[in-house]
């Protein structure tokens, strides 16, 4: 062999090693980026989470955690499941008597702008939020353990006391609001991520809740789990110990009177404005009309002769399982819906609203297991179908109200619209008790079931007659007039702080109830 041959050799065995180097480094660099996105995705949340507690200070993360978290997310799950539980066994009333004591201890959601008033109008010894976080928490854990302790109790006793609950969580809830939008005000580069500290927080409370429900109601029975929740309230006292908070030390009481009666009129001015009014009367009638049979529902489906039988603990496995449902359509319309206009996005979603209904129709029927699917897999699509929509539906009018608030007044404003929305529910579950009450349908007769599910379906889609009050408009432009009442000339509080009541998720617990 020549010397050149040689040379050649040897640099194309160099060369090859020289490869086979250059593609192991290159191995070793995507593994280790492969390790590092693992580790950055674990860390991410934790770092995010340890940001927001140095710049918003850990006490103001601490209760914002435990007001929606564990108050609003663990402790709804735990007392829808518990309430339908204690209505059914221990007072052992009518499914169209459940529905209406449903809806009157969901009152206290409706008159929140009272209390956003009060938290910004009326401070207790000097503070704005400490002591209703305190009054809140005290409420919450002697209604409940009241509740927990009396086991002949009289149903209008326990109907106080769940709404003395109800209004517990409510007060707690426009309070932590309040603490949101006023550091909102401070670092408005932080806002969003507040916002979605409040979500998650709920989503991952009620998430836990409902896997847990069913569970604690079989092992502890309805009081004992009413008796748990005196945890979550006791825990909004220790907000209202921890709570960081400035005195003021001059306040003129004389001018909560005042402060009150202009407010009440800059909503009232707001309020006749055409474009305003018509959106509120669609908002209230879509939901007023969609009558809810939920406990009918649910007395057919745990005791009906011929039905599914469900345990406590499936209860809450499909009550979880359909908390994801609405998650995922707060997602869906965050990342493909948001930019279409309210009444074409409004349209098909009241219309998908009222044909996810006849799936209830459908399980009734016992049609489900004709074709092969068992009531358990039957229902949790249901339920998830039902939650998914109702949220794709609930987001637009979310976003509807948002621009519906007049400068000056947003806070206040914006909870007069929630209340009117849930005046809308309220309406809905007292229709829903006198429909299955005309029916008929009590703890041992369902023959009548399937006729009320098919007029609610019915009565769901009616609301597309009246889209006409809904603008054109989409998310990107502005829907009130140029010409507006000067709210802020006629709001005292509103011009001197930023403390209104941003109440980002007034009925965000439409899902657990």
């Amino acid at each position: 062999m020549g010397g050149e041959e040689k040379l050649q050799i040897i640099h194309s065995e160099g060369g090859e090693a020289k490869l086979q180097n250059i593609h192991s480094e290159d191995e070793e660099v995507q593994e280790s980026k492969h390790n590092n996105g693992i580790c950055s995705s674990i860390c991410a949340p934790v770092n995010w989470f340890k940001m927001l507690t140095m710049e918003l200070h850990w006490n103001f993360v601490f209760s914002v955690v435990i007001v929606y978290g564990v108050s609003q997310g663990l402790g709804g799950a735990f007392s829808r499941i518990s309430t339908e539980y204690y209505m059914k066994d221990v007072q052992k009333v009518q499914p169209s008597e459940s529905q209406v004591y449903s809806g009157i201890t969901s009152i206290p959601w409706m008159v929140k702008p009272l209390w956003g008033l009060l938290t910004d109008a009326v401070p207790i010894l000097g503070y704005r939020r400490r002591p209703y976080f305190l009054f809140a928490g005290s409420l919450g854990v002697v209604s409940m353990l009241f509740l927990s302790l009396h086991k002949n109790l009289h149903i209008v006793l326990a109907l106080l006391s769940l709404t003395a609950g109800s209004a517990a969580v409510a007060i707690a809830d426009v309070t932590v609001d309040a603490c949101v939008a006023q550091n909102s005000g401070s670092h408005p580069s932080l806002a969003a991520d507040m916002q979605s500290l409040c979500a998650l927080s709920s989503s991952i409370g009620a998430l836990v809740g409902f896997s847990l429900s069913g569970i604690l109601v079989h092992l502890l029975g309805p009081m004992g789990v009413y008796g748990l929740l005196s945890i979550p309230a006791g825990l909004v006292i220790l907000v209202g110990v921890l709570l960081k908070e400035s005195p003021t030390h001059s306040f003129a009481y004389q001018q909560v009177n005042q402060n009150l009666t202009d407010a009440a009129k800059a909503m009232w001015n707001t309020l006749k404005c055409p474009e305003v009014w018509r959106p509120c009367l669609y908002m209230y009638l879509s939901f007023a009309v969609s009558v809810d049979i939920q406990e009918g529902m649910f007395y057919w489906a745990t005791d009906a002769k011929g039905g599914p039988h469900f345990s406590k603990e499936y209860i809450g496995y499909i009550s979880a399982v359909a908390s994801i449902g609405s998650l995922l359509g707060a997602i869906l319309y965050q990342y493909g819906l948001k930019d279409h206009s309210f009444r074409d996005l409004l349209f098909w979603t009241q219309l998908l609203f009222g044909l996810s209904g006849m799936l209830d129709l459908v399980l009734v029927l016992r049609l489900n297991l004709k074709v092969g699917i068992p009531d358990y897999f039957f229902m949790v699509m249901d339920a998830s179908v039902t939650q998914l929509v109702g949220r794709l539906k609930w987001m637009p009018l979310l976003v509807l109200s948002s621009k519906l608030c007049p400068p000056g007044i947003e806070g206040t404003f914006f909870a007069l619209l929630m209340s009117i929305d849930n005046t809308g529910l309220l309406t809905s579950t007292w229709f829903g008790g006198l429909l299955l009450h005309i029916f008929k349908i009590t703890r041992t007769k369902f023959h009548n079931l399937w006729l009320a599910i098919l007029i609610r379906n019915i009565l769901r889609i009616t609301p597309l007659f009246i889209l006409f009050l809904i603008p054109r408009s989409d998310p990107n432009s502005s829907i009130l007039p140029d010409e507006m009442p000067d709210s802020k000339e006629t709001t005292g509080t509103s011009t001197t702080q930023n403390e209104n009541i941003e109440l980002v998720a007034l009925v965000h617990n439409m899902d657990t109830r």
